[in-house]
């Protein structure tokens, strides 16, 4: 029997004390549940960070029940999805000026979920490579785009 992602996710909700509902979304990697509170910034946390430890809570609950259920990502009023629209105009901003000085630059330390984002929204740029590097200190890493010779 496959794991039920959303109802997972609302009884954690429950647990948590949140009031919500929780709208399911299935995409091409995985599903997608959208979160409706009136709690969002306490749901999200510093940065997201909250957010991202309810998604992998919900992912390990969800892989414990059944080993073959998709990659769950839980977003909270859109805030990822905006998040996500940021970073990807972050990353072409940086490459158009890549192009233009034909320097390197470097973007701020981040996470893998987001390295990931960018990553993927350069992949088909036939004048940038992406590398991530790491950073003295943290466990996140930073991007550096360059010129492809």
């Amino acid at each position: 029997m496959p794991a039920e992602s959303k109802a997972t996710l609302e009884k954690i909700l429950e647990l948590l004390g949140f009031p919500g509902t929780v709208e399911e979304h299935h995409m091409e990697d995985g599903v997608l549940l959208d979160v409706k509170t009136e709690d969002s910034g306490r749901l999200i946390g510093r940065q997201g960070q909250t957010l991202s430890d309810l998604q992998y809570i919900t992912n390990r609950l969800l892989f414990q029940q059944d080993q073959s259920s998709p990659k769950v990502t839980v977003d909270v009023g859109g805030y990822r999805t905006q998040a996500r629209e940021a970073l990807v105009k972050k990353a072409q901003d940086a490459a158009e000026k890549v192009r233009r000085f034909g320097d390197i630059v470097e973007l701020e330390p981040l996470s893998a979920f987001d390295r990931r984002i960018v990553h993927h929204a350069l992949r088909d740029d036939p004048d940038i490579e992406t590398q991530s590097v790491e950073v003295d200190g943290t466990e996140k890493k930073a991007m550096l785009l360059r010129p492809k010779h």
